[in-house]
């Protein structure tokens, strides 16, 4: 058993993009025990993941955020943020449908917060965001590779 917050290797082997791997492989990732921690230290864990680019650990913190915060006023916010984390990890896969798809889902989601919701300032970084959406679009469209892109620090 974990002991609260300690990292762990998840139950299914995965690769570092969060891909898994086949039974008996070694993890190349650690998650930490979401489910130990409160919705407010999931997220700042969710947060720091994400800004360090380890977009597949923070859709799991903000997936717990999530689950926490069912049936509250900040649920479809922290599923957008899950969705967030989701589409970067899709584009470090090089999947641009995934990408694009769950950006404009996480942008419908938290673009509704006004400018700053749980430290996160929306209206700064919901144009990168959009940006970005459009650059995926258009690759998706063409079946070129995803550009290389600067991540908007959260």
């Amino acid at each position: 058993m974990s002991v609260r917050g300690q990292p762990r290797p998840p139950e299914r082997p995965r690769d570092r993009l969060g891909r898994p791997l086949p039974w008996g492989r070694a993890s190349e990732i650690t998650l930490e025990n979401y489910a130990a921690l409160s919705l407010e230290e999931n997220h700042s864990l969710a947060v720091a993941h994400f800004n360090a680019g380890r977009f597949f650990q923070a859709h799991e913190a903000w997936e717990e955020a999530w689950r926490k915060a069912e049936a509250t006023a900040d649920e479809e916010f922290f599923k957008g943020l899950a969705q967030l984390g989701a589409a970067y990890t899709h584009y470090a896969r090089g999947n641009a449908h995934g990408a694009r798809v769950l950006l404009e889902r996480a942008l419908e989601r938290i673009g509704t917060r006004g400018s700053s919701h749980f430290g996160i300032e929306v209206e700064k970084i919901s144009g990168a965001f959009n940006d970005q959406r459009r650059m995926f679009a258009e690759a998706e469209k063409d079946g070129s590779p995803l550009p290389t892109i600067i991540q908007p620090e959260l």
